[in-house]
């Protein structure tokens, strides 16, 4: 008898359970090989915010979504398949499944103590195989009976268990195994026995589906070939690359002055790994030692950045502010998560803006960028640090915990075909070097230590207009004040007009910024099939706006502004473009909309039963 082949265009698969249970890396192998095999693909993984929460609780539960196959921009909504490793798995994520989906469960966990820990009622099980297909799979004996001859210890051998579960996984959508392997066999290259054992697990799950008929196969529709030379990469280790680009494009060396923080960290780390490409890295001791380091790295003349989260910001707001006084070219990355205070150190949140765009004392304006993909992170740090030496200004690029650890195929670009950056180095053969002295577009030119006949002052204290002298003249200051403010604004002519993608007609705009752009983009369309045409604004440019943003607002009745805070960028638009109506969706619960969700809220405000 034949199993079932259910087809699909798309799929949502997600692993769950305690968070030393390997989860997220069953779900990354699983995300290598369908991007190894061609397909779309895009992943969120869901930590719990406690570092070592009690085992067997929902609020231990980690958790890693992909979403897979054509048309892909979001993670997806509610999973087809659930890999639960543990009772609190399934409570966890009980209504994020599809009703009728599969969950394949490790029944060597459904113990009375478990069932207590994850909230099981005596009809909790009969209620879930009611609406879901459940498959009771031995996931953890069957793993001990796989590598009992192995000579490995008990504690080793049930941490391959996630090995077998993704062996299973594979089997369902018909994936080979060898894209594992070959992880296998270089990350353990000096470890022969847990390579053997690893390879031995992952196909005994495999085997394991193929003979129970009880277990579905998928098959995806569409499996595209990708022009290009494409590889998998989180919000995270792009950024990361972004900056390494810029520094390769200009020539610059690249100083990175950071202190570890959830969920920017990796930031750190991938940069740290680059010293082949001449990047420096230095970890200090605390949030402003990371950024004051930055700050003496480019008067130094190197591409200068430092990263944080949330509540690091906040600590580095007062040498940020002197980075805007002595207008030295730096990049900031902030990688907002959950707050106020430490918050939901893992959970994502766009609640930083305002901090971004005021969050310093005095009148401090720096341009603000905003990422909308874990690949358009690329993108935006290299525009980041482009903007901060074309214009001698510190930049803040906003990043979010779900880009940051959220995975996407990237199509590695050609250095040749990224844009110039021209840097502002004072002309060699000037005869005199003024620190404020500004080109047409109110930019002061960068002499570094140690240039002959270039010896200037620049500080926290207040500069006199081109000379750079110390200067607490009135007027003097309110000039400079408006300078700042004017270079900045002037920053708007640089930058990329506004696009609208969907139904340009619709007289009705979705507006969003940062990383709400996927979810967005398939509410649009999906609504679009619904029979109901919208028009999709998105910003990744927010401080200045671009030009041409008052004149795409004219053509719409109704502007409704998405995003993961309580109305902040539609704050911002009010007091920047006072002439239009916003209507608001908002969430706040360090999550990610679903399209679901916003589906619903834009047919309330529209009206639409």
């Amino acid at each position: 008898m034949s199993k079932k082949v259910i087809d699909l265009d798309n799929v949502v698969v997600k692993f769950a359970g305690d968070s030393g249970d390997g989860i997220q890396l069953s779900g990354m192998q699983l995300t290598n090989t369908t991007a190894q095999m061609g397909e779309e693909v895009a992943t969120f993984p869901d930590y719990p915010a406690e570092i070592r929460a009690p085992q067997g609780t929902i609020g231990g539960v980690s958790g890693f979504q992909l979403h897979f196959g054509k048309n892909i921009h979001t993670p997806g909504d509610k999973c087809d398949v659930l890999v639960a490793l543990n009772p609190a798995a399934i409570m966890a994520n009980i209504k994020m499944i599809k009703r009728g989906g599969t969950i394949i469960a490790d029944i060597d966990t459904f113990t009375d103590k478990n069932f207590e820990k994850a909230g099981f009622k005596d009809d909790t099980l009969e209620i879930i195989k009611q609406d879901y297909k459940l498959i009771e799979a031995p996931i953890s004996s069957m793993t001990q009976e796989t590598l009992k001859d192995s000579g490995l210890e008990t504690k080793v051998i049930m941490k391959s268990k996630n090995m077998f579960a993704l062996g299973i996984v594979y089997n369902l959508f018909g994936f080979p195994t060898k894209y594992s392997e070959a992880y296998f066999e270089d990350k353990f290259k000096n470890k022969p026995d847990l390579i053997k054992a690893n390879i031995k697990v992952l196909k005994g799950g495999f085997n394991y589906a193929a003979a129970i008929q009880a277990m579905p196969s998928f098959r995806i529709a569409s499996q595209t070939d990708l022009e290009g030379k494409y590889r998998n990469i989180s919000g995270n280790v792009a950024t990361a690359w972004g900056l390494l680009a810029a520094s390769e494009k200009t020539g610059l060396e690249l100083f990175l002055g950071s202190y570890p923080i959830t969920p920017a960290s990796d930031i750190l780390i991938e940069i740290a790994n680059r010293k082949d490409l001449g990047a420096k890295s230095f970890q200090a001791e605390d949030e402003i030692g990371g950024i004051v380091s930055a700050i003496g790295a480019s008067f130094a003349g190197n591409l200068a950045a430092t990263s944080t989260s949330g509540p690091g910001l906040a600590l580095k707001s007062e040498a940020l502010g002197l980075a805007v006084i002595t207008e030295l070219p730096l990049v900031v990355v902030n990688v907002q998560r959950g707050g106020p205070s430490t918050g939901l150190p893992t959970k994502t949140e766009q609640s930083d803006l305002f901090q971004a765009l005021t969050g310093r004392n005095g009148e401090s304006p720096i341009p603000v960028l905003a990422a909308s993909t874990p690949t358009n992170c690329f993108t935006m740090a290299y525009e980041a640090a482009r903007i901060a030496l074309e214009h001698m200004t510190p930049v803040l690029l906003l990043s979010d915990s779900y880009l940051a650890n959220g995975t996407e195929p990237w199509l590695i670009p050609a250095m040749k075909n990224m844009p110039n950056i021209q840097t502002k180095f004072v002309d060699a053969n000037k005869e005199k070097y003024l620190p404020y002295e500004r080109d047409k577009n109110l930019v002061r030119s960068w002499a570094i230590p140690g240039m002959k006949n270039f010896e200037h002052r620049i500080g926290g204290l207040e500069k006199m207009d081109i000379t750079g002298n110390v200067s607490y003249i009135a007027a003097n200051h309110e000039k400079m004040t408006e300078l700042r403010e004017a270079k900045v604004e002037k920053i708007a002519d640089f930058i990329p007009e506004l696009k609208i993608e969907g139904y340009i007609d619709s007289d009705t705009l979705i507006v969003g910024w940062g990383s709400t752009y996927g979810h967005i983009t398939c509410t649009v369309n999906e609504m679009k099939e619904e029979g109901v045409e919208l028009a999709h604004a998105h910003f990744n440019y927010i401080n200045p706006l671009p030009k041409n943003t008052a004149d795409i607002f004219k053509k719409y009745k109704n502007i409704i502004v998405c995003e993961l805070n309580r109305g902040q960028f539609a704050g911002y638009l009010r007091m920047k473009l006072p002439d239009f109506k916003y209507k608001q969706i908002n969430k706040i619960q360090g999550l990610p909309f679903t399209v679901a969700e916003l589906k619903a809220q834009i047919k309330n405000h529209l009206d639409i039963k």
